[in-house]
């Protein structure tokens, strides 16, 4: 699955010293490609406008803000970590559409897909994005 797409696969240690923003910056191309996936496979029959709309209720802030309260206590130290490192790295900018507070936890839930997503951890990725669709669908 991903082998196909990545130029390269990091060694932990190699993407622990990327910057957060950087992990994150990954985490939300490769978390906005699941859901896309995801919407289109459930419902192929919906226009692009109104497949875009569905994926915004997945990939907003304040969705991966949920996403991590529901999460936080199921990661193991390790992705904790890198999500704490995400959550509390402070970004030039906030959306205006979203309050910093979700926008913080959002990061962190970026940077921790980018980590997984690099490092090739391709069953606890598929175990996030399933549960992030959970979350998201109650």
């Amino acid at each position: 699955m991903l082998n196909d797409l990545r130029v390269k696969e990091f060694s932990k240690d190699e993407a622990r010293l990327l910057n957060p923003l950087q992990l994150a910056l990954v985490g939300d191309g490769a978390y906005e490609i699941f859901i896309r996936n995801y919407i289109i496979s459930n419902n192929s029959g919906l226009s692009v406008h109104k497949m875009h709309k569905a994926a915004i209720n997945f990939v907003k802030a304040k969705s991966q803000a949920l996403i991590m309260h529901e999460l936080e206590s199921e990661l193991t130290e390790e992705e904790l970590h890198i999500y704490k490192r995400g959550r509390n790295t402070k970004s030039a900018t906030v959306p205006k559409n979203a309050d910093v507070r979700d926008y913080r936890m959002a990061t962190g839930f970026e940077a921790l897909v980018g980590y997984l997503y690099l490092t090739g951890n391709v069953e606890r990725l598929e175990y996030i994005f399933n549960r992030s669709v959970e979350i998201c669908s109650k």
